[in-house]
């Protein structure tokens, strides 16, 4: 179970940080795309970017390829309030539902770049 866990973490500092790298470069010109691409490759060789060397540079790679072609795309918050709760649906019936809550209501803490995002809802427990 751990090596799950540390896996589906990794999957979504990847997918977090692609879309970070893919959101700055979106209006960007041929110019400003090369300028982040060269902040994000410095990223990727410092070791600041959450990211092996290799993924990382492949990623901002990708990103800047994808400037070129002016195919980089903006989420809708539509989008990414669907994306947020299709992370419960694969979670069985109570678990489901209390992750629907927090994805909804709940606060949030933390980022990619700390490891890991937080969200949290804070209910009374009745007593017996």
């Amino acid at each position: 179970m751990k090596r799950f866990t540390h896996s589906l973490a990794a999957s979504a500092v990847l997918g977090t940080t692609a879309l970070l790298f893919a959101g700055g470069a979106v209006a960007a010109k041929p110019s400003e795309a090369q300028a982040l691409y060269q902040q994000e490759r410095a990223a990727c060789m410092n070791g600041t970017s959450n990211q092996d060397r290799a993924t990382c540079l492949k990623e901002a790679g990708a990103a800047l390829g994808e400037a070129r072609r002016n195919a980089l795309g903006t989420s809708s918050g539509d989008t990414l309030a669907r994306n947020r709760m299709a992370r419960c649906d694969a979670l069985p019936g109570s678990e489901r539902e209390d992750c629907e809550v927090r994805m909804q209501h709940g606060t949030m803490s933390g980022s990619a770049r700390e490891g890991g995002i937080l969200r949290e809802i804070e209910r009374p427990v009745p007593t017996r």
